[in-house]
């Protein structure tokens, strides 16, 4: 993987981790349009980038996340991050390698572009504003629902919006919610993938912090990538909820299924090949 490349992955990142249409997704089709061999580090280096993400968060809610006076914020995020990281142990590696194909993926991006055309109709009359009225339960059975996101394609962020729309939050309360639900569920995954995990890498099996500081090349990769998925995760949740408040989903819905069709049809057909 070159440096334009890791860059191209990073853009693609911030981009798309907070919209409802599967980063996961694109970073897959970016490195298979793109020609990238996906070795270890390639697999590490799209889980990694994701801490320039969460850090956009931190700082555009940077009030939320540093007023320490509101414990309960804190526990509903804690609580709300349990079923992912439990599930997630469990099952991530065994879905990802079932699921992890363009042509599936292709297939789940239409069907939750289909869903998103209805949500706006299907919780019109959701009357809650204030995130001190999201209970404990309710965060929860948002965190279930943000589950729904091992499936490659299905977007975390779409998951966990439509969980708390479910939940009878707003719109726009259920896509902040969902930021901040995203910092603690990424930055487990990140110190999972760069601590935690051994990875299979020159016939060696490694952390990820060994293999970003194996050579210049890995750790310019991984500075430089996650400084440009930050600067565009920052642009990105700022027009999305603009975008959100006044269009709503239905947009991204026809997106998702513009998308997914074309891909779909790229690699059926054989003009991309996904080997």
């Amino acid at each position: 993987m070159s440096l334009f490349e890791s860059i191209i992955l990073a853009v693609v990142e911030g981009l798309t981790e907070f919209l409802p249409v599967s980063s996961t997704a694109h970073m897959i089709f970016a490195s298979t349009f793109l020609g990238i061999q996906k070795d270890e580090f390639v697999k590490m280096f799209q889980v990694a980038i994701q801490f320039g993400a969460i850090l956009a968060v931190v700082v555009l809610y940077w009030r939320k996340f540093f007023n320490f006076t509101k414990l309960s914020f804190y526990i509903k995020l804690a609580i709300g991050v349990m079923p992912a990281l439990i599930l997630g142990y469990l099952f991530d590696d065994y879905i990802e390698s079932v699921l992890e194909k363009p042509i599936p993926i292709a297939i789940v991006l239409i069907i939750g572009g289909v869903v998103l055309l209805f949500v706006d109709r299907w919780f019109s009359n959701n009357n809650i504003d204030d995130d001190y009225a999201i209970t404990i339960p309710k965060a929860l059975a948002i965190g279930f629902w943000q589950c729904l996101a091992m499936m490659p394609g299905t977007s975390r962020s779409a998951a966990s919006i439509i969980g708390g729309m479910q939940q009878k939050l707003t719109r726009n309360l259920a896509a902040e919610f969902s930021f901040f639900l995203a910092v603690p569920t990424m930055l487990a995954v990140n110190v999972y993938s760069i601590f935690l995990k051994d990875w299979k890498y020159n016939g060696t099996e490694q952390k990820g912090y060994q293999m970003i500081l194996s050579d210049t090349a890995h750790t310019t990769a991984f500075a430089l990538g996650n400084v440009v998925a930050f600067i565009v995760a920052i642009i990105a949740i700022k027009f999305f909820i603009g975008f959100l408040k006044k269009y709503g989903f239905k947009m991204w819905g026809y997106y998702r299924i513009i998308v997914g069709l074309i891909l779909l049809a790229l690699f059926l057909s054989g003009v991309v090949t996904t080997a």
